[in-house]
């Protein structure tokens, strides 16, 4: 039996017609995950997801045709239903060919041992927890892309994710806390990795959240008002991923659906705001060495000093408009075809001390965790949720918060910058669009923004 070297591939994509750009995508990945709930092992699960795409784009039309597998056999057939939906002319591999790709046949397994006696140990030091939940994930992905301008591409990727969350009672009140650590690695080496807070530990990860549980059961209803709020590093980079990245993504521009379009080399922030995506950071969750369509990862500024610089492009929009190629272009799998998307994206380190930004915000509130919220990707309008806050009065930190929000304008919030510290935070998560998802982190330093409205369960103000 014959085989089919990745020149032949080559030659196949690079020799189609009448087209204004081609690829095929290959991906084979493994993972296991573990839930554990109730001092038990809740579920556990394992999946493969070997397949591959083949994608054909004129103009603003793309084919696409995907099916599962790896082998020779699937490379025809996606090929030939590409070839019927276009009607470009694309030859097909031999039946005698074996496929070049190797799938992913193995993944380190989950080392649970420690649950159980972190479980107990927790429900031992705190009378009030009624539920403790573990959630361990680990997986591996290889992908192969052979593109129609002649080039080949390959990635391995790995993530791995740790997260605990509580819940307490104490008189018939009811408050949650949540933590959790993801990073490009497998398990193997997951527990090796140092973070901001020291070394990774499942016991470290699960007493901040049972320590935010805690605050909240003593936190007082928060006031409500247009005030000052200091953004800790650790509030994650929620505001500048919902409410500001995405509008920076090429396809959102283009579309017309982004505020800042036809921006590029005027000033939309504040001078002191510095914006990048870079997809190059080592172990991050958004790291990867080549995009989804083959394109080298690289670190893009966004905003430097104010000015919108650059939009995060995939091969199609940056064609379409363009736009150099930023590496962004992203998929959840070889169900989908890729999109401009983010990958580590944060705000850039400066130079004020956290007392220097306590003393100038004088009375206000601290952001130091974020929970969820609601954003309006074309206006940049949001409703974000605080899971962790403080009251500032006369620059000194006081009780916790419950109940707080922050409603705002991304693109404004950029302007009412007052001040950046020193010390950048990453936090992980998984951005959905257009109904994929994929892994990202977001960051930022300590911020200091003006003019924010902040909601909470108390009709009075913070004075």
């Amino acid at each position: 039996m014959g085989s089919l070297t990745l020149d032949t591939m080559s030659e196949i994509f690079s020799g189609i017609k009448g087209v204004d750009y081609a690829d095929l995508y290959m991906q084979s990945g493994v993972s296991h995950s573990i839930m554990y709930e109730d001092g038990r092992m809740d579920t556990l699960s394992s999946s493969v997801s070997d397949g591959l795409g083949v994608r054909i784009v004129r103009g603003d039309n793309t084919v696409y045709a995907h099916t599962m597998g790896t082998d020779a056999s699937s490379i025809r057939m996606a090929i030939g239903e590409a070839q019927d939906m276009s009607g470009a002319d694309i030859s097909s591999p031999g039946d005698e060919c074996e496929s070049p790709f190797v799938p992913v046949m193995s993944l380190p397994s989950l080392d649970t041992g420690f649950f159980h006696d972190l479980d107990t140990s927790l429900r031992g030091e705190c009378k009030y927890l009624r539920q403790v939940t573990f959630r361990y994930r680990t997986s591996r992905k290889s992908l192969l892309i052979v593109r129609g301008d002649g080039s080949i591409a390959r990635d391995e990727r790995a993530y791995t994710t740790f997260a605990a969350s509580v819940v307490l009672e104490r008189d018939g009140e009811l408050e949650t806390g949540y933590e959790a650590r993801s990073f490009g690695r497998t398990s193997d080496d997951f527990w090796s990795v140092c973070g901001a807070d020291g070394l990774l530990t499942a016991e470290s990860i699960a007493r901040r959240a049972l320590s935010r549980g805690l605050l909240m059961l003593d936190a007082i209803p928060c006031p409500a008002g247009a005030m000052m709020v200091l953004m800790d590093g650790t509030a994650g980079g929620t505001m500048i991923h919902e409410a500001c990245g995405h509008g920076l993504e090429a396809d959102i521009v283009r579309k017309d659906f982004s505020t800042y379009r036809d921006m590029t080399g005027k000033t939309v922030a504040a001078p002191i705001v510095t914006i990048v995506d870079d997809a190059t950071l080592p172990d991050m969750y958004g790291s990867y060495r080549c995009d989804d369509e083959g394109t080298p990862a690289g670190r893009t500024v966004l905003v430097e000093n104010g000015v919108l610089r650059r939009y995060m492009t995939d091969i199609s929009s940056a064609n379409l408009g363009g736009l150099p190629r930023t590496g962004n272009g992203r998929r959840e799998s070889y169900q989908h075809i890729p999109l401009p998307r983010m990958s580590n994206t944060f705000i850039t380190p400066g130079e004020s001390e956290r007392g220097e930004m306590l003393e100038m915000m004088k009375d206000g509130i601290i952001v130091k965790k974020m929970g969820g919220g609601e954003v309006n990707p074309t206006s940049g309008d949001f409703v974000f949720h605080v899971s962790e806050g403080y009251l500032v009065k006369d620059g000194k930190i006081g009780s916790p918060v419950k109940g707080a929000t922050l409603t705002g304008n991304g693109p404004k919030a950029l302007w009412n910058i007052i001040a950046v510290g020193r010390e950048l935070i990453l936090d992980p998560g998984v951005c959905g669009k257009s109904g994929q998802g994929v892994p990202v982190t977001d960051g930022q330093p300590t911020l200091l923004i003006k003019n924010l409205t902040v909601g909470g369960s108390d009709a009075g103000n913070v004075s």
